[in-house]
């Protein structure tokens, strides 16, 4: 089935939109693989140093161009819950590709930070910049030129975003991404929240905050709720990069491995060796774009990838800007509620019919492009499924079932939570913003109220602790963009804020940083641009302005006249303790270079 009318022209403005820079892209990975997948263009100093470890057949083999040879890029490290089934991953993935008549090498290996970890700390400045510094480390790892295909080992927030670019600036390359999927569920997420904000509130001490986040944060896997790194995993299977079927298996299961194994021979059977070459930046086009942008907004994805598909897609030579998001959010409808946008966890999303339910009921509808190239093959119709472990210990598919197995959680085309997706973008007089309106009630999506402004998250907190956040307001938070400090995640405002929301307070959040997909049931406008520190609108508001957030229009403005907005002084923030400790003065070139948040917020540039 062709994509709805609608889709299509979206697309298409993308299309020529990206026409000169997507021709540029093109020719350049069609060069790339006339002097790759054939090892002799190294010299035997070259080939003896890329195969030194190898095993006596396996040198023959490289050295002669006899077998594809599959490059694991990985993100294993043993601290972060998401990333540590990956460390038995290379072994299996070594043993299948044998089996399959290949040879893999780990390639090398990318930095994986927690944005769980660094919440309200001076190591989330970095968070950002990570995914950069991820393509440049995976670009490093790839650049011995020693392999035919890639595999790419991530989860998280950043690390998948980082990987993707990596894999398309090697888009001669074919590319495999390979999940380790969620933990099993803990303590529900919504009882989570209850016992942050009772210590919030003083009602409830240290050791039962602790306790409460580790019966939520207990296993292996990525946190279930539906944040970036979920997000991250529907992405990459609606984008035709992961085996269908794969992305919300639990780690450490006959099902997870099996898949893991089927990924490295498909890898392997795609490159150009074979009769199935598959480059990712050839596979990866307009089409995938607009598929993943359409499953964010069905997902009530991560506000996150509003800046993360903008780099993406400009690593494939793909120019999309937030109006292309907007537009599409327009025309898709809203099919789950995981939280924060619902009480259930990615599990029961996944139980209920998951990934191959809902992209059956969005292709059926002509939501998505169809006629897609995947590492599958043609056409996303074969991810309609769901991924079994067959008799021989294999992988079986079968078609998604034809009902949600729970409709409060994944909804039908027909019976859709709501018309529109589930990210909006704002515009107005205080520039461009996203807001997250899956997780907000109605009646709570337009807010007129006075200002209160602060330069810090720390700022507002201490306000709160005082008592002096009274009545109805919107917090204005600035000086967080990416080249004021890196644009940190300010998650820990949500606690507060959605206790005087609980109240009965109308309240809002304004701010030049980001709130991440963990963005909650109080509307926050976030990644506004131009930053303050780029003399934005943003940094001219003053304490006891009138803004309007209309999430249902689409708009965002402070209600001041114009001429006299205008003449005001911009805001000085002094941002010198943000310039050193934690290894931010390493990252002191990534603020200068970075680009505005709607460019995707990337030191690379823009397609």
């Amino acid at each position: 089935m062709t994509a709805r009318r609608d889709i299509e022209a979206i697309t298409e403005r993308i299309r020529q939109r990206s026409r000169p820079g997507r021709e540029a892209y093109l020719d350049r990975i069609a060069e790339a693989s006339n002097r790759t997948a054939n090892r002799a263009v190294l010299s035997c100093g070259n080939l003896a140093h890329g195969f030194a470890v190898c095993s006596p057949s396996e040198k023959v083999a490289l050295g002669g161009d006899r077998v594809p040879n599959l490059g694991i890029i990985t993100s294993y490290n043993d601290m972060l819950s998401a990333h540590q089934p990956f460390e038995t991953y290379p072994a299996l993935i070594k043993d299948a590709a044998r089996e399959a008549g290949g040879i893999a090498q780990v390639a090398g290996g990318v930095p994986a930070m927690c944005d769980g970890v660094t919440q309200g700390q001076p190591g989330m400045e970095l968070s950002l910049f990570s995914r950069d510094v991820i393509a440049m480390a995976a670009a490093i790892g790839l650049s011995h030129n020693m392999f035919d295909a890639a595999v790419y080992l991530g989860v998280c927030d950043k690390i998948v975003p980082g990987l993707v670019i990596a894999a398309l600036t090697f888009g001669h390359l074919p590319a495999v991404f390979i999940p380790a999927g969620p933990m099993t569920t803990g303590l529900p997420n919504d009882e989570k929240a209850k016992v942050r904000q009772l210590y919030a509130e003083g009602k409830a001490g240290r050791a039962e905050l602790l306790e409460a986040e580790s019966k939520s944060y207990h296993g292996p896997g990525t946190c279930t709720f539906y944040g970036t790194a979920n997000s991250n995993q529907m992405l990459m299977e609606i984008m035709g990069l992961h085996m269908p079927g794969a992305s919300f298996v639990n780690p450490g299961t006959p099902l997870r491995d099996a898949l893991t194994r089927e990924a490295t021979k498909r890898a392997l059977a795609i490159t150009a060796l074979g009769n199935a070459y598959t480059p990712a930046g050839r596979m990866i086009d307009e089409r995938s774009i607009v598929n993943g942008i359409v499953g964010l907004h069905a997902t009530g994805g991560s506000t996150n990838h509003t800046i993360h598909l903008v780099a993406m897609a400009a690593a494939a030579g793909i120019a999309i800007n937030w109006q292309d998001i907007s537009d599409l959010s327009e025309a898709v409808p809203l099919l789950a509620r995981v939280y924060p946008n619902g009480l259930a966890d990615v599990n029961h999303f996944h139980a209920a019919g998951g990934l191959g339910f809902l992209i059956r009921e969005l292709l059926d509808e002509g939501i998505l492009h169809e006629d897609v190239q995947t590492v599958w093959g043609e056409g996303l119709r074969p991810y309609a499924v769901e991924a079994r472990l067959g008799a021989d210990g294999g992988v079986v598919r079968e078609a998604a079932p034809s009902e949600s197995g729970d409709e409060k959680v994944l909804a039908p085309f027909r019976k859709a939570f709501q018309p529109t997706g589930g990210l909006k973008m704002l515009s107005g007089n205080l520039g461009h913003a996203v807001i997250k309106t899956s997780a907000v009630k109605p009646e709570r999506r337009i807010i007129e109220a006075p200002a209160k402004v602060f330069d810090s998250q720390q700022g507002l907190n201490d306000a709160f602790k005082a008592g002096s956040l009274t009545g109805d307001f919107i917090a204005v938070i600035r000086f967080q963009g990416p080249k004021a400090n890196g644009m940190p995640e300010l998650h820990k405002l949500t606690t507060v804020l959605g206790i005087l929301q609980d109240r009965g307070q109308h309240v809002a959040l304004l701010t030049d940083g980001r709130m991440s997909g963990a963005s909650g049931k109080v509307p926050a406008a976030i990644h506004v641009t131009p930053e303050a520190v780029e003399d934005g609108p943003i940094a001219r508001i003053h304490d006891g302005d009138i803004i309007r957030l209309d999430a249902e229009a689409g708009t965002l403005e402070v209600l001041v006249p114009a001429a006299d907005f205008a003449l005001r002084r911009t805001a000085d923030a002094d941002l010198i303790g943000n310039e050193f400790g934690f290894g931010r003065e390493l990252f002191a070139g990534f603020r200068q270079l970075v680009g505005r948040a709607d460019h995707g917020a990337s030191a690379f540039g823009t397609a």
